[in-house]
């Protein structure tokens, strides 16, 4: 069983983590009043969550991730572009012999052009130049016979990290049979992961951010053989494709995964 690291941090030493990667504005945006969960519409983004942010830069850094697919933007992309910089910076060379065809790269995808922009904008001011920003409209989709939402288009990547924290469940377009997830007492259900689960290799990360219906929905439908576990702390599900290596390449990749990272 592929072992996951990750190292938390107490709340009281979130600050410096930051503040030692030299992302002090992240931790003063964080001081600022958070948007509502009802205030969909508001034109005012998220602010950052210290703690789960930090969760993310870990889990990146400390099982040595190559290739992040995100789903849904935010203060997030920048901060796993950031964790994907470190390890190129200290793992480039250990993967040149690691069938990898998109190293270090963040890919983030939304339907909203604005907020894909503002996340944009953030990482660019950083100086960080290894993040894809992708826009597509998300519409309803009948997987065997139940409403889910898909993006019209992915990045065409092969990812070993992926966050799942979107699309809204307010801007879908489209119905079936009269139903979409725009209802107020629905909720977001996600189904792209399993339009492409079969293509992901062993020792591949799942981050599923609250959603716990869409999480049940996917461990109900996903067909390989996954790990799972609930951190109700972080109110986050974790999906771990925990198979034999594919081959002589994947094997590979799991032994350098297996000798870990650092913060």
């Amino acid at each position: 069983m592929l072992s996951i690291k990750f190292t938390p941090v107490h709340d009281t030493e979130l600050e410096n983590y930051f503040i030692s990667l030299g992302m002090e504005h992240v931790v003063e945006a964080s001081k600022g009043k958070q948007r509502g969960v009802n205030d969909m519409v508001q034109d005012t983004p998220y602010k950052p969550v210290l703690k789960d942010l930090h969760r993310l830069h870990s889990l990146v850094r400390e099982n040595r991730r190559t290739t992040v697919l995100e789903f849904g933007t935010g203060w997030s992309s920048l901060i796993m572009a950031d964790a994907l910089g470190r390890n190129q910076q200290e793992y480039g060379d250990a993967i040149k012999n690691l069938r990898r065809h998109n190293p270090f790269e963040m890919h983030s995808l939304d339907d909203v052009q604005r907020w894909s922009q503002v996340a944009k904008d953030r990482v660019d001011a950083a100086g960080l130049s290894n993040a894809r920003f992708h826009v597509s409209p998300v519409t309803c989709y009948e997987f065997q016979g139940r409403l889910t939402t898909r993006y019209k288009e992915i990045p065409q990547i092969s990812p070993d990290f992926i966050y799942l924290d979107g699309p809204d469940q307010f801007t879908t377009q489209g119905s079936i049979n009269g139903l979409s997830t725009t209802h107020k007492d629905f909720m977001p259900m996600s189904s792209d992961i399993l339009l492409f689960e079969h293509f992901l290799i062993p020792g591949t990360i799942i981050l599923v951010d609250g959603r716990a219906a869409n999480a049940r929905f996917l461990q109900a439908n996903l067909q390989r053989h996954w790990s799972y576990s609930f951190d109700e702390d972080y109110d986050q599900h974790l999906f771990v494709l925990d198979e034999p290596a594919l081959g002589k390449y994947n094997a590979a990749q799991l032994a350098f995964y297996a000798q870990g990272g650092t913060q």
